[in-house]
């Protein structure tokens, strides 16, 4: 199964469609509900609540979500039935296949329930296809429509003194690259709040869109980013380091002892990761939505389409 583990959370809805054809007598059946069997409709609309619920026991390599929502409806017309189910969970991957495997399922039970009244050439289910999805990728993009400039600032006194090579901030650099971002300056400096805040100005100078410090989050005495950042920041944005911390703490329980800030420069967007390579991976992992949506809609990106910026 493909690893999910670094994909945040997000609400996702997909709407599945399949219809049956049938004689006319086999509707007026499903407008009855009287068939040997009982009520085709409202069976079928049971079996496809179900399925939605136990498609990872059906499909092998479906992931198991938790759904929060799923229903059959269906549309009659004089010779066939559109079945429309729709699923909803809040989870790291797409509930697409939970809604073709509903309308299917379902499509498939009141095939069975109407197989008395029809001969086999009578009856027959075509079109089963997904109509929409939301959510995920698909609706909350990790890449930029078009590039901007980036930086990241690796903070260590190891690395810098060259007694161990830097993967943290290098996991982080290729990523932005990755995401669209260029040109992507990348630096390693020691724990110097004075080279930092140097550095940083030069940046926001320069008229750098965004600025990713690595290390110094923590509580040791000669973790100094955090204390540089944050008299600098024109507007703290406290959600893009809670997004971080909570993304992590699901992985590892010391992400509670990050003391990362994030806020704008002037016009400079700074965010502050952990120096774990694991821990600024996943810091990324959980905010790069974000980042890609403000950066291109919010101070110094373009204008919110629902009206950002506007009170909406």
């Amino acid at each position: 199964m493909k690893d999910v583990s670094q994909k945040p959370d997000s609400l996702r809805v997909a709407r599945a469609t399949a219809t049956l054809h049938a004689p006319a007598h086999c509707i007026a059946l499903l407008r009855s509900g009287d068939t040997e069997k009982g009520d085709p409709l409202k069976t079928a609309r049971v079996a496809g609540i179900l399925a939605a619920k136990r498609t990872d026991e059906l499909i092998p390599l479906c992931h198991p979500l938790p759904i929060h929502r799923a229903d059959v409806a269906y549309e009659l017309a004089d010779t066939s039935v559109r079945v429309i189910a729709e699923v909803q969970t809040i989870g790291p991957t797409g509930v697409e296949m939970e809604a073709l495997t509903a309308a299917s399922l379902a499509a498939l039970t009141i095939y069975d329930m109407l197989k008395p009244y029809a001969e086999p050439d009578e009856l027959h289910i075509e079109d089963c296809r997904l109509e929409r999805k939301t959510g995920g990728k698909s609706h909350y993009r990790r890449t930029l429509a078009k590039p901007r400039s980036a930086a990241v600032v690796v903070l260590s006194d190891t690395v810098a003194s060259g007694a161990k090579p830097d993967t943290a901030g290098a996991l982080v650099r290729d990523a932005l690259i990755e995401a669209g971002f260029d040109p992507v300056e990348y630096a390693v400096i020691a724990d110097d709040a004075a080279v930092l805040g140097e550095l940083l100005t030069s940046l926001v100078d320069g008229g750098t869109s965004l600025a990713i410090t690595v290390g110094g989050t923590g509580l040791g005495p000669r973790d100094i980013t955090v204390d540089t950042v944050r008299p600098m920041l024109d507007v703290e944005i406290p959600g893009i380091m809670e997004t971080a911390r909570a993304f992590g703490q699901k992985r590892m329980p010391f992400a509670m002892l990050s003391r990362g800030v994030a806020g704008y420069v002037r016009d400079t967007l700074v965010v502050t990761f952990p120096g774990s390579r694991g821990g600024a991976g996943e810091s990324l992992a959980a905010t790069l939505p974000g980042l890609v949506h403000l950066l291109e809609t919010g101070r110094a990106g373009g204008r919110h389409p629902g009206g950002y910026g506007e009170g909406h």
